[in-house]
């Protein structure tokens, strides 16, 4: 058995635990969780896109556009992030942002 057949045993070892609790439900695989995060990020993206064109429809203003505009450079960030790997800080990054920017719209903008 070569070095490289030795680590993908012990790769299949580490993931299996892990494929059959997704199985059952109980947990998500890594790549499923990347997948998930990638997905709300997309839906937040369309969302943040169809109210910043409401909004200007209603109101031409450049704190709707600069509120609306990081928000969708916001879910950009967050799907990178997903792809790359790194769902934790990609969710809390979606959350905190898209509560922030939807504070921001009822604070700033009048």
């Amino acid at each position: 058995m070569s070095t490289s057949d030795q680590d993908q045993g012990q790769d299949q070892g580490v993931d299996a635990p892990i494929a059959a609790a997704a199985v059952d439900g109980k947990r998500l695989t890594p790549r499923q969780a990347r997948r998930l995060r990638i997905v709300l990020s997309s839906v937040g993206m369309a969302a943040m896109a169809v109210v910043l064109a409401l909004r200007i429809a209603s109101r031409s203003s450049v704190l709707v556009v600069g509120v609306y505009g990081l928000a969708l450079i916001l879910c950009g960030v967050v799907i990178e992030l997903s792809r790359n790997g790194r769902t934790r800080l990609g969710s809390w990054l979606l959350g905190l942002g898209l509560v922030a920017a939807v504070g921001a719209d009822w604070l700033l903008i009048p």
